[in-house]
């Protein structure tokens, strides 16, 4: 808006109306500008600071308002307080004594006599043992008849000892070192050329590529698995999804392709499912749920929307992305302006809503226990908050972030309030966004792939090593049970049963071959 707007104004109401616009686009600029540093310098958590914690540097003090009519009391319970100090350390380590004993002349008393032993004290400290490596020598016995002439060392009368089948044919990797190395880049976080060099140390000359080129192997050999995993997916009720950008240097796109996460599985078996896609459109989740009938979880990204018209399909949000919407808002200007306020109101009626969740996991409720407490105090809730965002929808620049946050909770809201149709859906997409973490975590450090069969090899193992984690395995112990055994597989039951949601715990953490 320039000066010579405000000059050509013809009424003072005219003037007005300019006056209020200039003040909101003011607001808005400076809620830019406060979101902007909090993002730079604020608290990445979403969490209400506690009393006592530090704010924001650039958080100002939020006036009380009279937000909502709380009816409800805080009531501090009893609780046991947990004992300060050390951790005992596991009873399982192995222990190694080391007796200290005095010297004859330090046992010697005042009146002359020698001391004698009347007990002990005993303290343990954790000792740490850099890690071994060790050659195993396959030694295959060769058998021959001695009755026949003409014996030649390979000839058709010489026997020798078979070879167990290998993940790798002919590699030098045995599955514990396979499964050493994948979990440390895939669950660890460890980029394959910080392992070289940790080789390196101990004297092992491990490249790179070779590490690579196993991993690539590897993801081949579990191609089959990936498949039944999918179908394990497909086959159940549920499914939430998520997506994160990935570069691919010499993938299609440069510039930036997607890793994308499908969350599903039987009952108390969930199955971590990641593919690699070039494109971040909604067809990857189309191709995907081709003939799906069921329930889909999603954030609010545009590329969903086609889900709501699918009949045999029941689209339902999260209540994490529009409660962050109101959050940012909360982090901005203070009590500059009246929003944070209103969002501070927002933010009560939903945590309202995720109070009934936690009283409902507290007390164990079953699915249709948890329905029928949504259906008696979660959906008065959300009417009442519909109608304070009906009420504010117009009244609020919708450019602002309160008017971001409420117009987005509006049109999500159809989505919003699924979950209270069904006992086992969850309020919010969060156990989709706790799994893909590790993949972003990992990609701060490795930072991109470099070509499409290794993004596409990433994801099977990252499939393997989430979906195990989820069902309580040890990454590591899990992919050395899976290479030692996977190629000795046969069947259709000999593959289901090395699925990682169908090993037993017990099973893996036998000792088992290297």
């Amino acid at each position: 808006m320039t000066r010579d707007t405000l000059k050509n104004a013809e009424s003072l109401d005219e003037v007005k109306d300019i006056a209020l616009n200039l003040f909101d686009e003011n607001i808005i600029l400076q809620e830019q500008i406060k979101s902007l540093q909090d993002r730079l310098f604020g608290r990445k958590s979403e969490k209400t600071p506690k009393d006592g914690e530090q704010m924001s540097l650039f958080d100002m003090p939020e006036p009380e308002l009279p937000i909502l009519n709380e009816d409800d009391t805080v009531t501090i319970t009893e609780h046991a307080r947990k004992k300060r100090g050390r951790k005992p350390l596991p009873a399982d380590l192995p222990r190694v004594d080391a007796v200290h004993k005095l010297s004859e002349d330090d046992r010697k008393c005042n009146c002359g006599c020698l001391k004698d032993k009347i007990g002990e004290e005993v303290s343990e400290q954790l000792e740490y043992i850099p890690a071994k490596v060790r050659v195993i020598r396959n030694i295959r016995y060769k058998y021959a008849c001695k009755n026949c002439e003409g014996v030649e060392d390979d000839g058709p009368t010489v026997s020798i000892a078979r070879m167990p089948d290998q993940i790798i044919p002919k590699s030098i990797a045995t599955p514990g070192l396979l499964a050493h190395i994948l979990t440390a880049k895939f669950a660890d976080a460890l980029p394959f050329y910080r392992q070289e060099k940790q080789f390196a140390r101990i004297g092992i000359e491990l490249a790179r590529s070779t590490m690579c080129n196993w991993g690539m192997k590897v993801a081949d050999a579990c191609e089959i698995l990936i498949g039944m995993m999918k179908d394990d997916v497909l086959a159940n009720p549920m499914i939430g999804i998520d997506e994160t950008p990935l570069q691919v240097l010499k993938g299609p796109r440069k510039s930036k392709s997607y890793m994308w996460i499908f969350r599903g599985g039987p009952p108390g078996k969930p199955i971590i499912l990641f593919e690699y896609h070039p494109t971040r459109s909604g067809d990857v989740v189309s191709t995907f749920l081709n003939g799906y009938k069921g329930i889909v979880q999603t954030d609010g990204y545009a590329g969903y929307d086609f889900l709501d018209t699918k009949k045999d399909i029941v689209h339902v949000g999260c209540w994490v992305h529009a409660r962050r919407k109101f959050k940012e808002v909360t982090k901005a200007l203070g009590n500059k302006a009246n929003s944070s306020g209103n969002a501070g109101s927002a933010l009560l009626y939903i945590s309202k809503l995720y109070k009934i969740e936690k009283e409902a996991r507290e007390q164990g409720l079953s699915a249709e226990q948890l329905y029928n407490m949504r259906q008696s105090q979660a959906i008065p809730i959300l009417t009442e908050f519909k109608k304070w965002i009906d009420e504010r929808v117009n009244k609020v620049p919708p450019k602002s972030l309160l008017g971001k946050a409420i117009n987005y909770t509006l049109g999500q809201w159809p989505r919003l309030i699924q979950y209270t149709t069904e006992g086992f859906i969850r309020p919010d997409n969060n156990l989709v966004e706790n799994a893909i973490r590790p993949f972003v975590i990992g990609r701060k450090n490795w930072l991109f792939s470099d070509t499409v069969q290794g993004a596409k090899a990433s994801a099977a193992i990252y499939s393997l090593i989430e979906t195990a984690k989820s069902n309580g395995l040890e990454p590591y112990w899990y992919l050395k049970y899976l290479f030692r055994h996977l190629p000795e597989a046969m069947t259709n039951d000999d593959f289901l049963a090395l699925l990682p949601y169908n090993v037993k715990k017990e099973k893996i953490s036998e000792s088992v071959p290297c």
